[in-house]
């Protein structure tokens, strides 16, 4: 997984917490100081989490892969080509 991957799970986990939390509340009612303190707690985890993902730098995006062929290139490329170290094919040597 990619760092921005795993950001984007523990996003994704802080609100379903937040959800859950949610949840207690209606069954059990807030005025608990249990719930109010898991609540709190809940709220400081957004907040370093939300820091913490600031503080990264952005994700430099992958290049793209280029697949090359196993078929053999059109002969016709190289028509007007140079061979290297032997010059132009059809010429000769001064």
């Amino acid at each position: 997984m990619s760092l921005n991957d795993d950001l984007t799970a523990v996003q994704r986990c802080l609100g379903e917490l937040d959800r859950a939390l949610g949840r207690l509340e209606r069954q059990l009612g807030s005025d608990g100081p249990e719930l109010r303190r898991m609540r709190s707690d809940a709220g400081h985890l957004r907040d370093s989490f939300a820091l913490l993902r600031e503080s990264q730098p952005p994700e430099r995006p992958r290049p793209a892969i280029v697949t090359i062929p196993d078929t053999p290139y059109d002969a016709s490329l190289w028509r007007d080509a140079d061979e290297e170290g032997i010059g132009s094919g059809g010429r000769r040597a001064p």
